[in-house]
């Protein structure tokens, strides 16, 4: 009986860390798409991400795309414009 107990503790505190992580992407992808900074488009089989006009992920999925773009977005060492982008510019 112990160990249903300690499973059921387990399923609620990945649940609780998948709640806070989905929160997380939100607060970073709302501003984004209000402001028109994100674009996305499925070809070949594949999510294409575009942050700012600039590529920064490929999946399969669209969640796993958005993931994607949000931890390139996070590693870029040229930071993301808060603005409105005029020209592109590549890595």
């Amino acid at each position: 009986m112990g160990n249903l107990n300690e499973m059921g503790h387990v399923r609620a505190m990945a649940a609780l860390t998948a709640n806070a992580e989905d929160a997380s992407i939100w607060r970073w992808f709302a501003p984004l798409l209000e402001e028109r900074r994100i674009r996305w488009c499925y070809s070949g089989g594949s999510w294409l991400v575009s942050v700012d006009n600039r590529h920064v992920a490929t999946d399969k999925s669209f969640d796993n795309a958005i993931r994607i773009a949000r931890e390139a977005t996070r590693r870029c060492k040229r930071p993301i414009s808060k603005g409105p982008v005029v020209a592109s510019f590549t890595a």
